[in-house]
């Protein structure tokens, strides 16, 4: 609905004041949307498809070009830029969705799950990019990989079901777990049994036996509190709502 695709059964959106249901073109002139599923043209190499995309958004001039090399470079893309985008990797079709979200420099960005194919390395790259990024423009993530907003977000929206559970700063979103989140050992048989009395965010293997991370209002006996995170925030909340 932000990105102007779909209209909101009620209510109203809106940017500087101007709402965007009546007047979705205000919006669209200072948004750039990467979707989940974003398609490519695979005999176009990077340079044609930016070039297309640009002409699409009414982005032209002299300082394309310019625009382009810099996009293609910032996301790690000038080797391959002349090759066609059928033969990229997933995570190198990502950053060209990324690169053509970028072209307009655009107010709001919308990133729907913009990391699922990336490889650790090119993660943080895109991390580092969204930092620069919010510097001059509202960015807006959407994902399920916790540690992509925990490293970027300054403000977090968590929602279930279509439905928000809870909204606010990291700080006062981990507020809820502050005092829940514990370790323990168990043996490997009570595994089963400990995850019906209690949240289990990760188990590691120690021979014989498993150290549990978990979260809980009542904690076993010989468990260690732990400093609580994001992710744990994120599973009790959508556990416990």
């Amino acid at each position: 609905m932000i990105a102007t695709v779909s209209k909101p059964s009620e209510g109203i959106i809106s940017l500087n004041k101007n709402n965007i249901v009546k007047d979705a073109n205000y919006m669209r002139k200072q948004l750039g949307f990467l979707p989940q599923d974003f398609g490519v043209y695979p005999n176009l190499n990077a340079y044609e498809f930016l070039a297309y995309m640009a002409a699409m958004k009414g982005i032209g001039g002299a300082n394309l070009k310019p625009r382009i090399d810099q996009l293609l470079e910032g996301l790690n893309l000038t080797d391959a830029a002349k090759k066609p985008i059928g033969s990229y990797s997933g995570g190198m079709k990502q950053r060209i969705g990324i690169a053509q979200t970028l072209l307009n420099n655009p107010k709001i960005l919308i990133f729907d799950e913009p990391t699922v194919g990336l490889d650790p390395e090119e993660r943080v790259r895109f991390r580092n990019l969204i930092s620069d990024l919010a510097n001059d423009c509202i960015v807006i993530l959407s994902s399920h990989i916790v540690s992509d907003i925990d490293t970027i977000a300054d403000r977090v929206v968590i929602m279930k079901d279509g439905a928000l559970i809870n909204q606010g700063s990291q700080e006062s979103i981990i507020q809820n777990v502050s005092d829940k989140v514990f370790e323990t050992t168990i043996k490997k048989e009570q595994l089963y049994s400990f995850k019906a009395a209690h949240v289990v965010v990760s188990t590691f293997r120690k021979k014989d036996e498993l150290q549990v991370r978990y979260i809980s209002n009542n904690p076993t006996e010989n468990s260690r509190l732990q400093v609580a995170n994001l992710e744990d925030a994120y599973l009790y909340l959508t556990k416990n709502n």
